[in-house]
């Protein structure tokens, strides 16, 4: 796994250069480069998180299930609002989050499951 930034990436890109003083933008860019490496660590654990739900998808479609599983999801969501409050992040901000993925995966597992089984689902959406 290669965290490297894109060749096009200037971490020291700023409209801010030149109208603040130099070690306050020392200051700036190093902590913008530990966000750069959080930012490009999402994107692998992110990747990570979409092979596991395409195999999810895939048996899924195997057995006829349902590309959603709403219980599921309301578990999931109750569970990381709480991770989000203990990890003193806004939770609000957490279950958005995690419904924009859940509709990924869902438009993943339904798109598996046409390809698969023609567009027929015994179990329903």
């Amino acid at each position: 796994m290669s965290t490297a930034p894109a060749d096009d990436f200037d971490p020291k890109a700023s409209s801010l250069s030149g109208k603040v003083a130099d070690e306050v933008m020392a200051e700036l860019l190093a902590m913008r480069s530990s966000i750069d490496n959080i930012d490009a660590t999402l994107v692998y654990l992110l990747a990570e998180r979409f092979k596991a739900t395409q195999r999810v998808g895939h048996l899924k479609a195997e057995h006829h299930l349902p590309p959603a599983d709403p219980g599921r999801e309301v578990a999931q969501i109750a569970r990381l609002r709480r991770l989000a409050e203990d990890a003193h992040l806004d939770p609000a901000f957490a279950e958005k989050f995690l419904n924009f993925i859940i509709s990924e995966v869902i438009r993943h597992h339904q798109a598996i499951s046409e390809t698969r089984n023609g567009g027929s689902n015994a179990a329903g959406a």
